[in-house]
């Protein structure tokens, strides 16, 4: 089978999932409109394809796979929402329909952005059942690493600084480590991470990814 066919029936799974997840965990709030809007954003949903085929690899259940790609997604779609902010790249549409900060306003689409970033914590801390809690510690340790100032953030840093500038390729490179590779390195390893493999075999995981 086609790997894109592959990554398009994944799609359609975790859609369905995802928006359960997301009825079970938003209300009719304006925020909760803001933040269901911001996550129904088009995408190809790769990241989650990554984890559920890590997770055919190492035997991690699909409910945990699915809470650990609903994480991904949430960060994921946080950053967009913020990425298109005013004070960022701003940009007005997203993948053909307005952005968030477009449809609800600057101030709601920044409140969405942070609460989708902190469900995601909520879902992986809360939801992931394992017999070794410390794996589970290891997976949030390793996400907030990911997504902070050694990896997400400090990418959109490097991306906002070297606007309109000539900027050599290895530095370019650099940013897309951080501001997307990220995500996948954390995608494909992390079931790796879930069910304790060795040091080698989440090494082999994180190249994986992140070179996806």
């Amino acid at each position: 089978m086609k790997l894109k066919t592959l990554i398009n029936n994944n799609k359609k799974e975790f859609d369905r999932e995802f928006s359960l997840l997301l009825k079970d965990n938003l209300d009719n709030s304006i925020l909760s409109k803001a933040m269901r809007y911001g996550t129904v954003n088009g995408g190809k949903r790769i990241r989650p394809f990554l984890v559920s085929e890590a997770a055919k690899l190492v035997n991690l259940s699909k409910k945990n796979s699915l809470i650990i790609a609903s994480a991904i997604e949430l960060i994921h779609s946080y950053s967009l929402i913020h990425d298109d902010l005013p004070c960022m790249d701003d940009d007005d549409f997203r993948r053909g329909k307005l952005s968030t900060h477009k449809k609800f306003g600057e101030a709601t689409a920044v409140l969405a952005g942070d609460a989708l970033h902190d469900l995601a914590f909520e879902l992986i801390s809360g939801n992931i059942k394992t017999k070794d809690y410390k794996s589970n510690l290891n997976l949030i340790n390793y996400l907030s690493k990911c997504i902070g100032n050694k990896g997400l953030a400090s990418g959109q840093s490097l991306d906002l600084l070297y606007e309109n500038k000539t900027i050599k390729k290895i530095n370019v490179l650099k940013m897309y480590k951080m501001k997307t590779g990220k995500l996948f390195e954390f995608s494909f390893c992390a079931p790796f991470i879930l069910t304790n493999k060795s040091k080698k075999e989440i090494k082999f995981a994180k190249e994986f990814g992140i070179l996806f």
